[in-house]
C-alpha cells in the first residue's frame, strides 16, 4: 500500500519500465499492448502512489526525473525478484509441465532448431518445449515481457539489438553465411551482378525492416551499396523463403542463408551474384533471461555456455 492506503497495481510498474526504456508514451503503449491514454493513466496513478513525479513530460523524448532515476533500479530489482519467485513457485509445483519456452525467428525455428535441440536432448534427456516463431521484433518483445526463457535469432557484432541494451546474456551457437544470389541467365551467369552495373540499377529483394536480417543487412550493406538499401528495394518480406522464390523468378538479388539455397546453387538455378566481399557472416545466437530460471532452463544454458 502507498500513501493514503492506495493499492499498487503491478501493471503500473511494467508500464513505468516500458516508458523509461522508450521515452515515448506511444511506443511504450504499443510495447505493452494497451492504449496510450490507459498507459498515461497508469503512470499518473503510479506517481500518485509514490508521491512524486517520476517523468519530465516537458522533455522530448520523455525522461526520468531525479526521483524516477532513483526509483528505476530499485524497481528493476523488485521485478526481477518477483519473476524469479514466480518461476520457482511454478517449478516447485510441476517443473515438467513448464518445460522450456523458446522464441525463434521464422527460418531458424524451421531450419536450425530441430536438429540443434535433438543434440541438446542427447545430453539433457527429453524436454517439453513451447516454441513461439515470429519476426525478431516480436520475439524480442516476448523476451522483454519474460514470456519465454530463450530467444534464438541471427546476430551481427556490428548491429546491437534491444536485448544487448537490456542486459540479456547471449551465447553464439552457430554461424550462417548470407550470399547474394540471383536467378541464372541462359548462359549460367547471374541475371544481376553486383559491381557490374550502377548500384541504383540493381533490384534488391530485401527483408522487412522489422526483421532481424533486415536490420543487419541494412547496416552491413549501406557502405557497400553506397547508400540506403531501401532505395534499391523492389520487394520486401519477412521470410527468407519468400525472397528465395522471388529470386528464382528473376526479380532481383537476395541475400539468402547458404544452408537454405544449397540445392539451388548446386543445380544452377541460383548463382552467386558478387565476390566474397558481398557475403555476410552472421552468428546464430541464443539469448536467455537475466534472472534465475527453472532447473531445466539453467541446465540447458550451462550446456550451451559451458
Amino acid at each position: 500500500m502507498g500513501p493514503g492506503n492506495r493499492p499498487l497495481d503491478l501493471e503500473w510498474l511494467e508500464d513505468f519500465r516500458a516508458l523509461a526504456e522508450s521515452g515515448s508514451f506511444s511506443r511504450a503503449a504499443q510495447a505493452r499492448f494497451i492504449a496510450q491514454p490507459a498507459l498515461s493513466r497508469h503512470i499518473r496513478s503510479l506517481e500518485e502512489w509514490v508521491g512524486v513525479a517520476l517523468f519530465d513530460r516537458s522533455a522530448h523524448p520523455t525522461v526520468l526525473t531525479p526521483a524516477g532515476q532513483r526509483f528505476k533500479p530499485l524497481l528493476e530489482d523488485l521485478l526481477a525478484r518477483l519473476e524469479a519467485a514466480r518461476i520457482k513457485a511454478r517449478a516447485a509445483h510441476d517443473e515438467a509441465a513448464i518445460g522450456l519456452r523458446f522464441a525463434a525467428t521464422h527460418l531458424l525455428s524451421l531450419a536450425f532448431f530441430p536438429a540443434w535441440f535433438s543434440r541438446v536432448e542427447q545430453t539433457l534427456g527429453p524436454r517439453t518445449v513451447q516454441m513461439y516463431s515470429n519476426n525478431l521484433e516480436a520475439c524480442e518483445d516476448l523476451m522483454l515481457q519474460r514470456s519465454v526463457q530463450f530467444l534464438l535469432c541471427y546476430g551481427h557484432p556490428a548491429v546491437p539489438g534491444r536485448l544487448e541494451e537490456s542486459g540479456h546474456p547471449m551465447h553464439p551457437i552457430g554461424e550462417e553465411t548470407l550470399l547474394p544470389v540471383a536467378a541464372a541467365a541462359p548462359d549460367g551467369t547471374p541475371a544481376f551482378r553486383l559491381g557490374a552495373a550502377a548500384a541504383d540499377e540493381l533490384p534488391v529483394l530485401a527483408y522487412h525492416a522489422s526483421s532481424g536480417l533486415g536490420r543487419m543487412l541494412q547496416a552491413c550493406l549501406r557502405p557497400l551499396l553506397g547508400g540506403d538499401v531501401a532505395h534499391r528495394t523492389v520487394f520486401s518480406a519477412h521470410h527468407a523463403v519468400v525472397l528465395k522464390s522471388m529470386a528464382l523468378e528473376g526479380r532481383g538479388i537476395a541475400w539468402l542463408p547458404q544452408s537454405l539455397i544449397a540445392s539451388e546453387l548446386q543445380g544452377g538455378k541460383l548463382v552467386v551474384a558478387g565476390g566474397s566481399e558481398w557475403a555476410l557472416q552472421m552468428q546464430i545466437r541464443l539469448y536467455r533471461q537475466p534472472v534465475e530460471m527453472t532447473d531445466s532452463a539453467e541446465a540447458l544454458w550451462a550446456l550451451v555456455a559451458g
